[in-house]
């Protein structure tokens, strides 16, 4: 497939370290895709759930944005970038050339169709989303070893909920990782962690860094 018959609506293209799960603290060029299916009600990136503030880009273009970054490490984010059906032959091509991959979805659609080579950073919705039944449960099935699984908590009804969830599906006997990410200044980093500890499950504790090392407000960190 011709990397021209691809197009992409784009948010934003940056280079910078990532943030979060068992890859913080790695430079990482992230590539923001447009428009989401979902309106969590915390969401930290409003301007990407529409195609707004998006720039069409074909695949050639997006791959000479990639190129011109002394960067190996890739992670394609939104918005849903699942929406986008043109990113799966991408991220092929992408593992093609040795490239480094994750996608970060939130859950809500199938992830079957995305090469395996490529990590898969499941956000599954809790309640103070308000998005907490948007989890497509067939993903289930798919879920690897190489993949990532995150819970964005915001209170105890949150935890309670993804611990329902882990241990309905056996999701640590699954995921490489299993996330739990405290919701920015909402909740207390120590707090979170002190119910993980008692949890006696392998959850990772998975701080923002980007908004503890710049602005939390200012775009493209």
């Amino acid at each position: 497939m011709s990397l021209n018959t691809l197009n992409f609506r784009v948010n934003e293209i940056f280079h910078s370290i990532q943030g979060e799960g068992s890859s913080a603290g790695k430079p990482c060029i992230f590539i923001r895709l447009a428009n989401c299916n979902l309106r969590c009600c915390w969401c930290d990136t409003p301007y990407a759930q529409t195609n707004e503030e998006s720039t069409l880009m074909s695949g050639t273009e997006l791959l000479d944005k990639i190129k011109s970054f002394n960067c190996n490490f890739i992670e394609f984010t939104g918005g849903e970038p699942l929406l986008q059906k043109d990113i799966f032959p991408l991220i092929s091509l992408l593992c093609d050339c040795a490239y480094s991959v994750a996608v970060e979805t939130n859950g809500s659609l199938d992830i079957s169709q995305l090469d395996s080579r490529a990590k898969r950073i499941i956000d599954i919705k809790t309640p103070s989303s308000k998005e907490e039944n948007s989890f497509y449960s067939l993903n289930i099935k798919h879920i690897s070893n190489n993949d990532e699984l995150k819970f964005v908590i915001s209170d105890a009804a949150d935890f309670d909920f993804a611990m329902d969830v882990i241990n309905q599906y056996n999701l640590n006997k699954k995921a490489g990782e299993i996330l739990f990410s405290p919701a920015f200044n909402i909740i207390e980093p120590s707090v979170l962690a002190d119910w993980i500890l008692k949890s006696s499950l392998p959850i990772r504790l998975s701080l923002q860094l980007h908004k503890y090392i710049w602005n939390p407000n200012e775009r493209c960190r």
